[in-house]
This record gives C-alpha cells, sequence and structure tokens, in this order.
C-alpha cells in the first residue's frame, strides 16, 4: 500500500488542520494517532504574513505538537535561497509585514519599504496584510529600474473562516505585472519542489517515505508532484472531489480530512 512506506508526513496548515483561527475537531487525534505509529512531521505554510517565530507561537495557542524544528515556510524557503545565491547581499526593498520584515532583519539584511528612497538590491513581495498604497508604488518602481524580484509564494487568496476575500501574494504581483509588465523572477512556496526537498534532505528521507498532505490542487498536490512524493489530498479545505476530476492531477491518497489519513496510517 502507498501509505506503508512513509516515515515522515508534511503537512499544509490552512485548511488542512485548520481554518483560520479555528482548530479542526478531529486535528488533535490525527496527531496523537500519528505520533503513536512513529511518523515525524512537518508544518507547512505559504503563508509569508507571519514569521516563523510568530508561527510557533501560534501553533503552541492551538495546541499543537511542535516547535520550529516542525515547520517550514515560504519566508524561509525565500531567506535559504537568498542566502545561497546572493552571498553578499545586504538590501532588501520588502512589500511585507512588520513579523516579516523583523524575520528579514533578523537573518541579517538591511530592510527598506514603505517609501523608502534608499536603493535595494533586490526586491521581495509577500503577503503583505498591511499594504499600503505607497508601498505598493514604491515597490513597482524598484521593479519597473529592473531590480531582481522574487514572491515568497503564489497563493491568488489566503484561506479564511471569515466573511472576507483574504488577497494574497499571487494576487498583488499580477497588480504590480499588471503595472510594470514584469512577473517574479522567481516565486517561492508550494508548488516550488524546494520547500520539500530541503525537508526530505534535512530528514534523510527518499520520495517514497514522505507524503505531502493538503487541500489544494495547484501547490500542494503539484508540488507532491514535482518532488515525486506521495500526494495526499483531504477534502477539509478548498479542493473538491469535482475540482479533483477537472484537474488532471493524480494524487496517491485522497481523504476526507487528516483523521481519515491517520486512521489509514494506523491499519497499514
Amino acid at each position: 500500500m502507498t501509505l506503508s512506506n512513509i516515515r515522515h508526513l508534511v503537512f499544509d496548515m490552512d485548511g488542512t488542520i485548520y481554518r483560520g483561527k479555528t482548530l479542526f475537531s478531529y486535528t488533535l487525534e490525527a496527531f496523537r494517532i500519528l505520533e503513536a505509529c512513529g511518523i515525524s512531521w512537518t508544518y507547512l505554510t505559504n503563508n509569508s504574513s507571519v514569521s516563523a517565530a510568530d508561527y510557533v507561537q501560534k501553533i503552541h495557542r492551538l495546541g499543537l505538537p511542535g516547535d520550529k524544528e516542525n515547520l517550514y515556510t515560504s519566508s524561509l524557503a525565500t531567506l535559504d535561497f537568498l542566502r545561497k545565491e546572493y552571498p553578499t547581499l545586504s538590501m532588501v526593498y520588502l512589500l511585507g509585514t512588520d513579523s516579516l520584515k523583523k524575520e528579514f532583519a533578523e537573518a541579517g539584511y538591511r530592510v527598506l519599504s514603505g517609501e523608502d528612497s534608499s536603493e535595494p538590491e533586490i526586491v521581495v513581495v509577500a503577503f503583505d496584510t498591511a499594504l499600503t498604497y505607497a508601498a505598493l508604488c514604491k515597490t513597482a518602481w524598484w521593479i519597473k529600474q529592473g531590480k531582481p524580484y522574487f514572491a515568497t509564494h503564489p497563493d491568488a487568496v489566503c484561506p479564511t473562516d471569515l466573511p472576507t476575500v483574504l488577497v494574497d501574494c499571487g494576487s498583488i504581483c499580477d497588480c504590480i505585472a499588471s503595472a510594470t509588465g514584469r512577473t517574479p523572477d522567481r516565486v517561492f512556496g508550494k508548488p516550488d519542489r524546494s520547500m520539500i526537498d530541503g525537508i526530505m534532505h534535512k530528514h534523510g528521507l527518499q520520495p517514497h517515505e514522505t507524503g505531502m498532505v493538503g487541500d489544494r490542487l495547484y501547490t500542494d498536490m503539484e508540488m507532491a508532484r514535482r518532488a515525486g512524493v506521495i500526494g495526499i489530498l483531504v477534502l477539509s479545505g478548498e479542493a473538491t472531489r469535482d475540482d479533483l476530476e477537472k484537474s488532471g492531477l493524480s494524487p496517491e491518497c485522497v481523504f476526507e480530512n487528516i483523521l481519515e489519513l491517520a486512521n489509514a496510517v494506523q491499519k497499514t
């Protein structure tokens, strides 16, 4: 059975283990079962509006098991890339939240934002939940000048349990593209396979030992396909069975939620 060789599960967060600020009723039981089965896991999120340190606090507030070692975000993937490809980089223009700016500053970068006129070396666009028109225009200006331009992730909207549409990083990039004629030089986050390749390297895993669990087809399941790991779609969030049939993707497993997945793992 596909699940029998799994040693590690990579979990999307919003729509998979909780919705907005609300933990699914079955989530803690699912993790209890997985822990008893000897399965380790990583929480993976494209949401770059919150730093990894702040995400750990959220994990603890929700009562979820784990710490920073169990977490990987699109902002961390972006920082890993910058350290490798731009080792002398010092100044970054960042369109993002104060939480993310602090994370970049703690990584050693001088963070430019708002209407700052200092010239950056690169531009990074993230999920800015405090987006201002002035900052958006200044971001577009530097991108128009030809600065290397990166986006933390491609999501058009962020899932929420509130009566609103949370315009996400991908939509902000679409706005910038309309104004500048440029799209990001590279987009991190799911479905970029680097997100899961780093996790496999860290834990000494092979693709057949790694499962990607998520509720989105074009990010979670597409990344599983690109990385060659086991794709496990849960129907607790965005995707429906009808969406799956129309997608052209073929995840190895489909479950209603992660408790159903945990029970299946227990039986293998």
